[in-house]
């Protein structure tokens, strides 16, 4: 009995012993693992340091999150050459001196938009809402319109907000431009002469739409006050029908009832001015609103938005309330949008170099003769665009003078241009030459 207590006992310690054996090994493959990426971390950095003077920085961090993913697979060497095939691609794709590449970035984006379809409306997701795409929309962002055919904001909620439809309804309606008009069912023009003055009535009967009025989160007493507040109207209510507003006022002739009729049907209720429509979409988990109609400095303002997402595709309006950079921002994206859309694909260095162009002096220029073009310093440059004869006469009243340092007014007088080898001057010593083989 002895014996076999004794041989438990030591087959326990043995199988004790193995358990253990087995999980220091494991702890020490996964301390080995962990030395190995934390070096490895290192490694990374170091190289990226090494290459941070030749690279820019969103490249860098690019390349470090990009290996950082990938560091269980990957060892110190062939980081290094990742590193190495990033810096020397990027000095491959850096542009030449003297490239013209103001000419590559016309013809780059010039002959792609031959190809773009001339559809003004496209459906842009929703049903209800109409965006202009394409080449008009192009045409809008490089003339600078100061309004979009079809101005639309994408507007994201805040984290209360943004995943509840009822509170991001209550958002909608309070960016949602709500008239008179929209909340009423018909209207009715009654015209009558009063015995005692003899002066023709013009009264406008409103019937509201109850369904409406629930929808837009209006009152009849809302209604009824802000029709008060227009000067020689009377507003009276209907005992009879409470959905039934009166409006009265002295008419004078045709026109005057017609305008009469129009100031009240006009009456804004609630709302942001230029938002004629919200509509709620469903995007992953979050609720966002699209609108018919811009209005990006008032729409910041309002309680619940997240101002940091939102968007809108009127460029001027971009340029006056978030500054000159943002616009620069805009006009790349909105391009990009539509070039991606039409399946066009453009090097983004050319979209760029297009808002620089629009962008340099600080405002928001037209391709054209009344901004980037017609703004050239060259007399010749500006005269070979448009209006050639205006050009030139107003250059020699005022005694300009062209110092032909561009491409245009150098092909014009017949000089070598000044790109690629153009820019290059060769000197010669006019001392006398020497034999060969005499000095250099």
């Amino acid at each position: 009995m002895g014996g076999k207590k004794t041989s438990r006992k030591s087959s326990g310690k043995k199988q004790g012993k193995t358990s253990g054996s087995k999980k220091s090994r494991a702890g020490g493959k996964k301390s080995r693992k962990t030395r190995r990426e934390s070096g490895l971390e290192k490694h990374i950095e170091k190289e990226l340091k090494r290459v941070s003077e030749v690279l820019p920085p969103s490249l860098i961090e690019e390349l470090r999150t990009k290996l950082l993913e990938v560091k269980d697979i990957i060892t110190k060497e062939e980081a290094s050459r990742i590193i190495e095939l990033a810096r020397l691609d990027y000095l491959n794709n850096l542009v030449e001196p003297a490239e013209p590449v103001g000419t590559v970035a016309a013809q780059s984006m010039g002959e792609p938009s031959t190809q773009m379809t001339l559809r003004t409306f496209h459906f842009a997701g929703v049903r209800e809402l109409n965006v202009t795409l394409g080449l008009p929309r192009l045409i809008e962002i490089v003339d600078a319109r100061k309004t979009p055919s079809t101005p639309i904001m994408t507007i994201y909620l805040d984290e209360e907000h943004r995943g509840d439809r009822e509170k991001a309804k209550e958002v909608a309606r309070r960016i949602e431009l709500t008239k008179v008009e929209n909340v009423t069912r018909r209207h009715e023009i009654e015209l009558y002469e009063d015995p005692e003055t003899g002066n023709y009535i013009f009264t406008v009967i409103l019937e509201l739409d109850p369904v409406m009025l629930e929808d837009k989160g209006v009152s009849r007493d809302r209604i009824i006050k802000a029709l008060s507040k227009l000067k020689n109207i009377e507003v009276s209510e209907d005992p009879e029908n409470p959905y039934r507003i009166i409006a009265s006022s002295v008419a004078r002739d045709l026109t005057h009832m017609q305008r009469i009729k129009e100031r009240i049907l006009g009456v804004k209720l609630k709302g942001i001015k230029g938002i004629r429509r919200v509509i709620i979409q469903k995007r992953g988990d979050e609720f966002v609103l699209m609108t018919d109609g811009s209005n990006l400095e008032h729409v910041l303002e309002v309680k619940g938005i997240d101002p940091t997402r939102t968007r809108t595709n009127n460029i001027n309006e971009i340029e006056h309330v978030l500054g000159i950079e943002a616009a620069r921002r805009a006009i790349i994206d909105e391009i990009n949008n539509v070039l991606e859309d039409q399946g066009l694909d453009v090097d983004i260095r050319h979209v760029m170099l297009v808002a620089d162009a629009m962008t340099r002096t600080g405002e928001v220029k037209q391709i054209g003769r009344h901004g980037v073009s017609g703004e050239k310093e060259s007399i010749l440059a500006r005269a070979a665009f448009e209006m050639t004869v205006r050009h030139l006469f107003d250059a020699a009243a005022r005694g300009e003078t062209d110092m032909l340092t561009g491409v245009t007014e150098n092909v014009i007088v017949g000089q070598i241009i000044p790109m690629g080898t153009g820019v290059v001057d060769l000197y010669m010593s006019p001392s006398k030459a020497r034999p060969p083989g005499q000095g250099e």
